[in-house]
């Protein structure tokens, strides 16, 4: 399973030499990102999405929780065919698409880029204009400026999350193992869950550390939105089970 998510085809920084006069027109039209079958979320997103997706961690070294979209490589089951998301909660990775930052190799200078290959862009005064006349960003970039720079501290806090739940040893691997109607057998593995047992014997201290910073809130979460695997399955018309961690799931 991918944890980097290719929706960007052509990001550059954004500057008031090159997009002074660009517009972004943005809308319901989630096409781009029909073919990943995985986005990360940050820590304030699981319980939310947990109403709806399975959350799970993805990666090796640097682990970070994800929704999964779908079972296939390339497939994202919400996604319909006009390009609507079918799905009340739509995570903060694709929302703010075509915008995204870059970093530079510290990771603590960061730049605004577009995505020059978004659908939305053009230079005929549909949508939202980058600069105004005078060159300066409107407010719609600055919103954009914002959003971003609240998702990167969020995304920073995910990451201390992770290594805290690493630290802990709370991590074991799992897959899933669907059964087509047609008979087909599915895989889909490379990602992680938090066990339960190794979690209910950490020491009253460190659980109380947990719940104090509304950790253990997301923690618990997460293991409830291994339930979604079942729903998640039924829109591609399967039936199937989700093996390596059954202790966390419902019958």
């Amino acid at each position: 399973m991918a944890t980097q998510l290719l929706i960007y085809e052509r990001a550059v920084p954004v500057s008031q030499q090159r997009h002074r006069d660009w517009y972004i027109k943005t809308g319901s039209d989630y096409g781009f990102a029909s073919k990943v079958n995985s986005v990360p979320v940050v820590a304030a997103e699981i319980v939310v999405a947990s109403q709806t997706y399975p959350v799970v961690f993805a990666g090796d070294t640097d682990v970070i929780p994800v929704v999964l979209l779908g079972i296939r490589d390339g497939q994202n089951l919400y996604v319909n065919e006009s390009g609507s998301w079918d799905s009340k909660y739509i995570p903060a990775f694709v929302r703010r698409y075509p915008f995204v930052f870059s970093s530079n190799d510290d990771a603590k200078t960061f730049t605004l880029c577009l995505d020059e290959d978004c659908v939305g862009v053009n230079t005929e005064g549909r949508g939202e204009r980058l600069f105004d006349q005078d060159g300066e960003r409107t407010q719609y970039l600055n919103n954009v400026l914002n959003f971003l720079k609240v998702y990167q501290a969020q995304f920073q806090r995910t990451q201390e999350l992770c290594k805290k739940l690493a630290d802990l040893d709370l991590f074991e691997p799992m897959q899933a193992q669907v059964k087509l109607k047609t008979g087909q057998q599915l895989t889909l593995g490379g990602f992680k869950v938090i066990n339960r047992l190794k979690l209910k014997a950490l020491p009253v201290e460190t659980l109380g550390e947990l719940a104090r910073a509304d950790e253990l809130e997301a923690i618990y979460a997460h293991l409830a939105s291994l339930r979604n695997f079942g729903p998640m399955v039924e829109r591609m018309g399967a039936s199937g089970t989700a093996e390596g961690a059954a202790a966390d799931l419902p019958d």
